[in-house]
């Protein structure tokens, strides 16, 4: 196996591991979420691991367009560590939300977790133009992540 086609398989890996891993902790939540007063727009629940499992490859590939992008290594090193903060934001939301549903709590982490992506997003974008705009999916759907959070929250406070 060619060592660009082991990196982008790694790379790919990392952010399904962590999704499949939070889903994993989280497993039986969206029969308990279902049953919450949900606000308008909120998706069907079957979306939310469709939505996720996209979003965590177009992150993959985007991190794996950085890794190889040969860009000053500092900044590439840099960059992809903002990219394993954000991921370690997103792991702890699904279980902050779901698990303790502490809903207020979920909607300030998200935020940080908004502004890691966002600062993520631009550090790809600085460094591949194609990585950063296969990080502005994720962007928008944290950000009606957000919504759909401070909605529940009021909703069933």
């Amino acid at each position: 196996m060619k060592s660009t086609t082991k990196k982008l398989i790694i790379c790919l890996l990392i952010p399904l591991a962590v999704g499949g891993l939070s889903a994993l902790l989280t497993m039986g939540s969206m029969e308990q979420f279902e049953k919450l007063n949900q606000p308008p727009l909120s998706p069907p629940s079957w979306l939310f691991p469709v939505v996720w499992t996209i979003l965590f490859v177009l992150m993959g590939i985007a991190s794996y367009l950085v890794l190889t992008s040969g860009d000053n290594a500092s900044a590439v090193k840099s960059t992809l560590t903002f990219y394993g903060i954000q991921l370690v934001f997103n792991f702890f939301w699904t279980i902050i939300f779901f698990n303790l549903r502490l809903y207020l709590v979920a909607f300030v982490w998200l935020i940080i977790l908004w502004v890691l992506i966002l600062t993520t997003l631009i550090g790809f974008f600085r460094i591949s133009k194609p990585a950063g705009w296969l990080m502005l999916p994720y962007l928008i759907w944290v950000a009606f992540a957000g919504y759909l959070n401070i909605a529940i929250f009021f909703l069933n406070s």
